[in-house]
C-alpha cells in the first residue's frame, strides 16, 4: 500500500554529478524520516544521508561536502544531489523511509534501488 519510487540512477564520469529522487506513494499520516543508504558489490549497505522530519541531516563522513539530501513536502519526495563524485561512490542506492500510517501504525519502507555507476 505504501511505497517509495526512485529515479535518477546512471553511469557518470569521475567529478561529474548525478540526482536521485524518491517519492513516497501511497496513504500515509506523516512522514517521520528519509534517507539514502548505497550497498557495492561484496559490502555492508551503509547509510548516506538521512532526514529526521524536523531534524539535522546526518551524512557519512565520506559524502560530506559532496552530497546535498533535500526535500519537497508538496509531494513527499526527498533528493540526494550528488557532487564530485568518485568510483567509490559506485553502488545501488536505496532510499529508505520512516512513515506513520492512517492506523498510528509506524513503519520502515524500502524503495527497489537504483545504480550509480562512477567511471574512472
Amino acid at each position: 500500500q505504501v511505497h517509495l519510487v526512485e529515479s535518477g540512477g546512471g553511469l557518470v564520469q569521475a567529478g561529474g554529478s548525478l540526482r536521485l529522487s524518491c517519492a513516497v506513494s501511497g496513504s500515509i499520516l506523516s512522514i517521520n524520516a528519509m534517507g539514502w543508504y548505497r550497498q557495492a558489490p561484496g559490502k555492508q549497505r551503509e547509510l548516506v544521508a538521512n532526514m529526521p522530519t524536523g531534524g539535522t541531516t546526518n551524512y557519512a563522513d565520506s559524502v560530506k561536502g559532496r552530497f546535498t539530501l533535500s526535500r519537497d513536502n508538496a509531494t513527499n519526495t526527498v533528493y540526494l544531489q550528488m557532487n564530485s563524485l568518485k568510483p567509490e561512490d559506485t553502488g545501488v542506492y536505496t532510499c529508505n523511509s520512516a512513515v506513520r500510517t492512517w492506523s498510528r501504525r509506524d513503519l520502515e519502507v524500502w524503495g527497489q534501488g537504483t545504480l550509480v555507476t562512477v567511471s574512472s
